[in-house]
Formats: C-alpha cells, sequence, structure tokens
C-alpha cells in the first residue's frame, strides 16, 4: 500500500496530546505553530482540556488552522505510575492514543509520562503480530550526519530475535525520517571481529548477513556512533540507554569546556569573536531540540515521545518525525521488512 492510500485512510494526519509536558499546553501549542510551517497539509486532532486550550488556540491562527479540538477532562502527571495511568480512561493521553488504535488518527505524539505512554500505547494500539517486542528508538548526531539507535530503554535484556527484528524497524524508521535509500545497520559490540560478543549478537549477525534489502555492516564499538561509521545502530535496551546517555553527557561537557576556554580571558573574548560564526553553526548542530522525538517502533501505529521539558523549536521537531513516519507509510515498511524475514526464516528450515 502508498504513503498516500494510508493517509486516506484516516480523517487525521496526527493526535496530539496537549497536556503532556513540563510547559504544556503553551508548549505544545508553540510546536503546533511552528510545524504549521512545515506542515500547511496536515490535519491534528488536539486532545485536551478545552477551557484552556481554546483561547490558547484562538491567539495562534496557524496552529488554529490544523487542529480539531477534542475535550479530555483528566491529564496524567509525570509522576503517575503506568498501573494508574491505563484506569484514567478519559485522559488527554488516552485520548489521543485511542483515536490511533480506532484508526482515526495515522500517529500520536505526546511530551507526557513515557511509562504511561509505553504501557498505553503497548496495551491500546498493541504490538505488530510478527513483532516480539517493541523498541524505543531516537536520532543522535555524528561525524557523517543523522544516526539513528535502537532500542534505548524500551527492552533491558534481549535475544538474538529481538535484535533482528530491531535492526528491520531502524532500517525502515532510517529510509522514513533520514531519508536514506539504502542505510547501513551495525550490531554494537565489545569488538567489530566476528568471533567478538556473546552468542546472542553472533547469532543475530548471522541472520542479519542473510537478510536481502539489508545493507548490514557487521559489528561496530562504542566510538563508531558519533564517528557515523553506519546509519543504523543496534543494541539491546540497557546498553542503549547507557550509550545514549553518556553521548549526551560527552555533548554538555564539550559545551560546557568551550563556554569556560572562551571566558578565561580578554584573549579568550577576542578569540571568541572572531570564531562565534563557525560556534554558532557547532551550537546549531548540536542543539538537543534538532534531535527531540523518540519513536516507539513495532506498534500498529506510531508512537513519537518528545521530551517532557523541551520548548517550542524540541516539540515541532517530534511533529516533524512524526509526519515523516506517517508520510512514508512507516509501518507497511516495516511489515515489508518482517515478511522477507520470514521468508528467508522458511526458505532455510
Amino acid at each position: 500500500m502508498t504513503a498516500p492510500a494510508e493517509a486516506n485512510r484516516h480523517r487525521f494526519s496526527l493526535a496530539v496530546d496537549a497536556m503532556g509536558g513540563d510547559r504544556a499546553p503553551e508548549s505544545v501549542l508553540d510546536g503546533l505553530a511552528l510545524a504549521a510551517e512545515r506542515h500547511p497539509g496536515a490535519s491534528i486532532l488536539l486532545v485536551g482540556d478545552e477551557a484552556r486550550l481554546r483561547p490558547l488556540l484562538d491567539a495562534r491562527p496557524a496552529a488554529a488552522r490544523l487542529c480539531t479540538l477534542r475535550h479530555a477532562p483528566d491529564a496524567i502527571p509525570g509522576d503517575m505510575k503506568p498501573t494508574q495511568a491505563l484506569r484514567l480512561r478519559n485522559s488527554s493521553m488516552r485520548m489521543a492514543i485511542d483515536a490511533v488504535a480506532q484508526g482515526e488518527a495515522s500517529a500520536v505524539v505526546s511530551a507526557g509520562n513515557t511509562g504511561a505512554l509505553m504501557a498505553l500505547a503497548k496495551i491500546v494500539i498493541k504490538t505488530m503480530p510478527e513483532i516480539s517486542r517493541p523498541a524505543l528508538a531516537a536520532i543522535t548526531p555524528s561525524a557523517r550526519g543523522d544516526v539513528v539507535m535502537l532500542d534505548l530503554g524500551a527492552n533491558v535484556a534481549c535475544d538474538a530475535r529481538n535484535l533482528v527484528e530491531f535492526a528491520i524497524m531502524g532500517d525502515a524508521f532510517a529510509r522514513a525520517v533520514l531519508g536514506l535509500p539504502a542505510p547501513t545497520l551495525g550490531l554494537l559490540n565489545v569488538g567489530s571481529e566476528e568471533l567478538k560478543g556473546d552468542d546472542r549478537v553472533k547469532e543475530a549477525a548471522e541472520v542479519l548477513k542473510l537478510q536481502p534489502g539489508l545493507a548490514f555492516h557487521g559489528f561496530v564499538e562504542g566510538h563508531d556512533i558519533a564517528a557515523g561509521t553506519v546509519d543504523v545502530v543496534v543494541t539491546d535496551g540497557f546498553t542503549g540507554n547507557v550509550a545514549l546517555k553518556t553521548g549526551e553527557g560527552a555533548l554538555k561537557l564539550m559545551r560546557d569546556l568551550l563556554r569556560q576556554v572562551f571566558t578565561s580571558s580578554i584573549p579568550a573574548r577576542a578569540g571568541y569573536l572572531l570564531a562565534r560564526p563557525a560556534l554558532d553553526r557547532l551550537r546549531e548542530w548540536m542543539d538537543p531540540r534538532r534531535y527531540n522525538g523518540a519513536i516507539l517502533l513495532g506498534l500498529n501505529g506510531v508512537v513519537v515521545k518528545s521530551h517532557g521539558g523541551t520548548d517550542a523549536t524540541g516539540f515541532a521537531h517530534a511533529v516533524d518525525v512524526a509526519m515523516d513516519m506517517v508520510t512514508h507509510g512507516f509501518t507497511h515498511t516495516i511489515r515489508d521488512g518482517l515478511a522477507r524475514l520470514a521468508e528467508a526464516r522458511v526458505a532455510t528450515d
């Protein structure tokens, strides 16, 4: 099925949880106003407290043009346990997820409680029949451009089958969001040699080598993430989360050190003025808002998690990610990849 046909089956491109996030609903609506410039043809189901949202929408005509408002009397706070969130059936997050599960919207975007979003999405939208576990993916910067990483915490322990499925989902994601016709994939390991690693990664590597249409590079190490050796880095949730947080810490350290260096003396301040154009480009490249929007892959619908503390620019980037996935028929690309995997398994049995 083509992407336009998929889009026509839904009334709304996106369902947006207006009440999720530290600065909601203002930051959500400001983000939608920015996104309206890039996606003028989008149709958005905005779910939340109508009394609060209506005047905010009236003050943001660009966002208002895209949005249809649906009242939700409840909101899920950031500290609510997922088990409690599951019982709150009239929350803005639950009603936005319901819209995707019922085929009314193609994707959901929320900056709300991560645990609640993951629990609700898995139970309400459900995992694809061919997927044993969904995975959390995100985009990170590298020396060669953007890199997709997964899993980033949804599955602490994984077997070889999980890793193979993550690779197929990561390939589809890189095609849809990064626009890569043939993204290269690597399994994160303790070494690049074929003899390195445990049985899980070795078994997964043997399967991935035989997959038609996948550009499997082989094993990669931690330094390969920042180097951009491959376009998609596949690992278990425990390792992926540690690697992601380590990378975020390194970027923050770099920014702090640069600030210290250029404020340490008068000559250093003068040097900053000369280097400012290049430093501004570096700051833009390292801006975490550009990489806002983690994605729960492997569900019967698109689910994008925006960082709870992001501003309008960051939320707009999360909307961009969701729109790219909808436009490119992301779920169908995953199903095609899984079908090829199933055919390959039958051929080798």
